[in-house]
């Protein structure tokens, strides 16, 4: 892929997200998002999925919408510097500090990190317990958020939207090609969270 190609995925992905947090039909919302990442992978030239999986795409596994699994939670500030480098395919070394964490019910504490490199951004994924099982969610963890590429569901000066039904997976789940930052301790958790982008079984798992 080129780096105009990604440079109009994130496009792409920015766009989509704006409609999400523009509609006030949580259901609909999903349904676009959905059907809009479905077209990505099926159509543009920066899909992360192999030929072989490709050839047979008919949609990612996403799970129907349940409003009870949106949240707008309060980001509490870290009190405790810590700061991590992670090694990725593409963006060489990526810095990532925590800002805080968020008390979501039901779910747990998770940790709220900051890129720190150009560009900036709050990064949070997750890893439940349904991790590596059969027919549940990535053993890597999936993301909420990583609003410098686009995925932004909104929130204020000092919350942030957490809704786990737009949970998905990173890249490095249909290509192991990718090396993508995953879920730290803080960031697991022990409950299953039922909702979002399943685990597939596809051939670049």
């Amino acid at each position: 892929m080129t780096a105009l190609e990604v440079a109009d995925w994130r496009r792409q992905v920015f766009a989509l997200y704006a409609e999400v947090r523009a509609s006030s039909d949580l259901f609909a919302a999903h349904d676009l998002w959905r059907r809009g990442r479905d077209r990505l992978f099926a159509k543009h030239p920066s899909s992360p999925l192999l030929a072989d999986d490709l050839a047979v795409f008919a949609g990612l596994p996403v799970t129907p919408y349940d409003p009870q699994w949106r949240f707008e939670v309060k980001v509490e500030p870290a009190t405790e510097a810590r700061r991590v480098e992670i090694a990725t395919g593409t963006d060489g070394v990526v810095p990532f500090e925590l800002v805080g964490i968020v008390d979501v019910p039901g779910v747990g504490e998770l940790d709220v990190w900051r890129l720190a490199s150009y560009g900036g951004g709050i990064f949070l994924p997750v890893k439940d317990a349904l991790a590596r099982k059969p027919g549940g969610s990535y053993g890597g963890g999936r993301y909420l958020l990583d609003t410098v590429k686009g995925a932004d569901l909104g929130g204020s000066t000092d919350t942030l939207v957490l809704d786990f039904n737009f949970a998905y997976n990173p890249s490095c789940a249909y290509d192991p090609a990718w090396a993508c930052p995953l879920a730290q301790p803080g960031n697991t958790v022990s409950v299953e969270i039922p909702v979002g982008e399943r685990y597939s079984g596809l051939t670049g798992h």
